[in-house]
């Protein structure tokens, strides 16, 4: 989970990312980084998600626990 969590910062430009805050409590967070996470989970774990599916999670923890899993 670890390395998930690493990618999220960079798509978001942080230096850290706060795993029970969601996605838009981050004020970096836009379209094109909901678009870099969609094509990241794409290539790296051959998963294919939608942006409202994303912003379902209540933190970013929970999205990551259903990447991993």
């Amino acid at each position: 989970m670890e390395e998930l969590i690493e990618k999220i910062a960079e798509i978001l430009e942080v230096e850290e990312v706060d795993v029970n805050k969601k996605f838009t409590d981050y004020e970096e967070w836009d379209s094109l980084c909901g678009l870099s996470l969609i094509a990241m989970l794409d290539s790296d774990y051959n998963m294919t998600m939608k942006n409202k599916d994303i912003l379902a999670f209540n933190s970013i923890k929970e999205f990551c626990e259903a990447v991993i899993k």
